[in-house]
Order: C-alpha cells, then sequence, then structure tokens
C-alpha cells in the first residue's frame, strides 16, 4: 500500500512539476547555449545551479520514458517569462534555439559584404586576415573571383555557424539562380555566357536609382554593345579606381585606362563590379527592348533617357551642368567612337 500511495504521489508531482512555470530570474529571457557534446544531464544540472531548474531527476525521468534524452540540439536557446517546464522540454527536443540573420545588401562589393559578415558577433570567424583568394578557397572555388559571386539577401542562421557557412550558402543561392534564369533569357543578347549577364547585372544595378529603370538601363547598355559603343558608365571607373575613389570622380579619371574603365575600353568590364539583386540579374536577362542609347541622372534618382548623341548632351547640359555649356565626358568621348 505504501508503495502504491508512494509512486502515485511521485507520478502526480512528476505531471505537476512539468506543467509547473520556470521560476526564472527577473533579467529573464534567460539565453543558454547547448554545446556540441553536452549531455541533457549536464544542461539540466547547470541549470539548477542557476535555480532555474529545481527538479531534474524530472526531466531526466521524463527523457528516459520518452526517449528523447539523445534528441538534443547544438545552439543557444531563450527561456522567457511564462514559460512551463514542458515548454524548456519540448524546446530542447525540437531544436529551437535562436536564429540570427544577416542581410547582404544589392550594390555591396566583395569588401563591403566581407565587412559585414565578419563583423557579425555571432558567428564564428574563419576567414580573418585571408586574402579573397583564400576565402575562396575555403567555400571551394580558389579558381573564382569573388565579386558579385554572392546572393543579396537575408540569411538565418544559429550560434556556431562560421562565416564560411553564410558565404557558401551565399555562393551557392547566386550559382543555382543564375543557373535557373539564364535558359529564360531574352533572344539575341550580347553575351554569351551566365558570367557575362552578371557582369552586365552587377552595372545595372549599381546605375539604378529607381527599380522601374532597370530594365530600360539594361535595354541602353544591350544596344551600346551592340552597336560596338563604349558603355561609358561611371560605376566601372570608380570600381577600377579602388582605394583611391574618394568619393568623387573627375574627368581625368575618365580618362585613366584601368581594365574597369568602360570610357577607355570596350566590352563589359572583366568582372562583376558589385553584388546584384535578383531583379539586376533579370534586367540582364530581359532588357527593354528600346531605341535609347544614353541616359543622364536627373539628380532625384531617376534617369533621363535619349535616342542620340545630341538630346543627350542637352540633358547633360540641363541636369547636370545647370544649363552651363562647358566640355564634359560624353561630349568629348563619344564624338571619337563609332556612334
Amino acid at each position: 500500500m505504501l508503495a502504491v500511495v508512494a509512486g502515485s504521489w511521485l507520478w502526480m508531482d512528476y505531471r505537476q512539476y512539468l506543467s509547473s512555470p520556470l521560476p526564472l530570474p527577473d533579467e529573464a529571457p534567460l539565453v543558454f547555449e547547448v554545446e556540441p557534446g553536452s549531455s541533457l544531464k549536464r544542461i539540466v544540472n547547470d541549470l539548477a545551479e542557476q535555480g532555474v531548474i529545481e527538479k531534474p531527476r524530472y526531466i531526466l525521468a521524463n527523457a528516459r520514458l520518452t526517449g528523447n534524452g539523445t534528441r538534443i540540439h547544438v545552439g543557444e536557446y531563450r527561456l522567457e517569462t511564462g514559460m512551463q517546464v514542458n515548454d524548456f522540454i519540448n524546446m530542447l527536443y525540437q531544436g529551437k534555439v535562436i536564429q540570427y540573420s544577416l542581410t547582404l545588401i544589392e550594390g555591396w562589393n566583395f569588401k563591403q559584404m566581407m565587412e559585414a559578415i565578419q563583423t557579425t558577433p555571432q558567428l564564428e570567424q574563419k576567414t580573418l586576415g585571408l586574402s579573397d583568394k583564400v576565402i575562396m578557397q575555403a567555400i571551394g572555388h580558389e579558381d573564382k573571383h569573388p565579386e558579385g559571386r554572392f546572393m543579396a539577401d537575408t540569411y538565418r542562421f544559429t550560434r556556431g555557424m562560421s562565416d564560411v557557412d553564410i558565404l557558401t550558402r551565399a555562393y551557392n543561392a547566386m550559382s543555382k539562380y543564375l543557373a535557373e534564369q539564364w535558359p529564360k533569357r531574352a533572344d539575341d543578347l550580347p553575351y554569351d555566357t551566365p558570367y557575362e549577364a552578371l557582369i552586365m547585372a552587377s552595372i545595372v544595378e549599381k546605375e539604378t536609382g529607381v527599380p522601374d529603370e532597370r530594365d530600360t538601363i539594361a535595354g541602353v547598355f544591350v544596344n551600346r554593345l551592340e552597336k560596338g559603343m563604349r558603355l561609358q558608365t561611371d560605376p566601372t571607373v570608380i570600381y577600377g579606381m579602388g582605394d583611391d575613389y574618394d568619393g568623387n570622380i573627375q574627368r581625368h579619371d575618365l580618362r585613366t585606362d584601368t581594365p574597369y574603365n568602360t570610357y577607355t575600353r570596350g566590352g563589359l568590364p572583366p568582372t562583376p563590379i558589385a553584388m546584384p539583386g535578383r531583379e539586376a540579374i533579370h534586367a540582364a536577362l530581359h532588357p527593354e527592348d528600346t531605341e535609347y542609347l544614353y541616359f543622364v541622372s536627373r539628380g532625384d534618382g531617376s534617369h533621363y533617357f535619349s535616342k542620340n548623341l545630341e538630346e543627350h548632351n542637352q540633358a547633360v547640359i540641363k541636369y547636370q551642368l545647370k544649363g552651363r555649356k562647358r566640355p564634359f565626358s560624353s561630349y568629348n568621348n563619344d564624338k571619337e567612337e563609332k556612334q
């Protein structure tokens, strides 16, 4: 009888404890981390020392009864006010770890992207101090130039993941998207590979201030390539200047030859100049069918598009030179080209 009574009492006490609230400290929520190799016994004993788990033997008994004791997921967990012991147990078994997020922005270059990744405190940093080539080697693509190869997006991760994990996911996401979109491209584009489309998309990304203009800007660049005209786009010049760019671009910068100076060289630059988003890639693969050959910034993020050099020069005088006539890059350079 005594055994039956004691057993019944223990069972009732066990059931009651599992549905009781966790006695969290005043500074709740409480975050704790489950490290690789941690056992359930170690976890509950550590929390018992903090006063959070009052009856660790009941939690261990639950693990034996359910067979879930080995289903503990590594990561960080957050205990909130009002949580019951059952909630804590289910959270462990289901791996409801804290999720962090990192957003890679369209238009960032590789250096800017790496700065964002390497200053994210929850990521394990494995690439600090490494060259671009070694970083690419770490994700299995040492033969690839890194610029533009990563998909701009928001990536969720848990503590314990590394910068290499994020880079690998972003690289694979871009590769997959390009592979999916390339067969759907418009006919007769002036580039022959997905990589050339990526280069074009990066230029469109950097030139676009108004999203609705992406397709038109891509159409302008496609028209210029097809006519043998130089692209003459400032973002490529700026990229080629590297650390010498101080926020202003001068006429002598447009004349200084680099592999990325599309005022001095024809065709596409050798690599992308930034990380394009999906919309810019779509525009590069589906440019607007237009007769425009030029565009100039209005100063509000939008552009004025022109079909001929004379109209473009007038637009430059109006929007860039505030009505003052003086020599400028497209006026001088385009006269010397096949325009």
